[in-house]
């Protein structure tokens, strides 16, 4: 049985997550119950799709399902679901949209949340945790006998390179991100690679490719005109990410995401 908050009845207790870190960080917050409409797109916890009505895309939703589930919060992430959220404002639910776009970003997030809903405690000791874990990969990745240079690829047509947590944990895994100019940029489109041979002039080792929606193709990597020279495409360094672990701002990020990072980045290097 959950035990709840003695003051659970002052905060919100029926929440609808339109994208799945919310829903991730409130299993491992253990109040999963206040929950009652996630995202069709959440796969992490496995658990949440069995046990909550899904009720959003991720740039549509169902507007009406919602309202009869009678949320007292909803929580969306992102410009990208501003008119859903304004749809609903104009509806009278209350509406909370975070923007996180950098590691620091996601663990205030987390802390937010928690601080929404009472849990002040809860999400200050699962961030200290997450926060150690990164320290953990940053230590492993010390001591690593070199660095390679890494172009991360979140989209292919146009291709667009890692937003600002992704090159931060890039980072942190042991790699250099080989734009790191564009991952300051906030939107899809400010970090659109206007000429791809520019990344042949970058010179990556390792590529890594997050298809949001759709399968990584390393063999339309290497049939790219230009690519051939690449390191990566020479000697085969072509990886996909799972979008799930790395381009959700939250939990899986922080935990599976640069985990996966490391563990290639160090096999390259000689590492463990």
């Amino acid at each position: 049985m959950t035990v709840r908050e003695p003051n659970a009845a002052c905060f919100p207790n029926r929440i609808v997550c339109l994208t799945e870190e919310t829903t991730e960080a409130l299993y491992l917050l253990g109040e999963e119950w206040r929950i009652v409409g996630i995202s069709g797109f959440t796969v992490r916890p496995p658990r949440a799709r069995r046990e909550k009505p899904k009720v959003s895309a991720f740039t549509s939703a169902k507007i009406d399902r919602i309202l009869a589930l009678e949320p007292d919060l909803v929580r969306g992430f992102s410009d990208l679901q501003a008119e859903i959220a304004a749809e609903l404002v104009r509806r009278g639910i209350e509406v909370h949209v975070f923007n996180q776009r950098s590691v620091a970003d996601i663990l205030r997030a987390l802390r937010t949340l928690a601080g929404m809903i009472g849990c002040e405690a809860k999400g200050a000791a699962l961030a200290a945790e997450l926060e150690r874990g990164l320290a953990q990969i940053a230590e492993a990745a010390g001591r690593l006998g070199r660095r390679p240079r890494v172009y991360f690829e979140e989209w292919d047509e146009p291709p667009i390179s890692a937003i600002r947590w992704v090159s931060e944990l890039i980072g942190i895994a042991g790699g250099d991100d080989v734009f790191p100019e564009l991952a300051c940029e906030p939107l899809g489109r400010g970090r659109i690679v206007s000429d791809p041979l520019e990344v042949v002039r970058r010179a990556p080792d390792i590529i890594f490719g997050s298809w949001c929606g759709k399968k990584f193709s390393p063999g339309a990597v290497r049939a790219r005109s230009g690519w051939a020279g690449v390191p990566a495409v020479r000697s085969g360094e072509l990886h996909e990410v799972k979008s799930s672990i790395i381009l959700q701002p939250g939990p899986a990020a922080l935990t599976d995401g640069v985990r996966e990072l490391h563990r290639v980045i160090a096999r390259w290097a000689g590492g463990d």
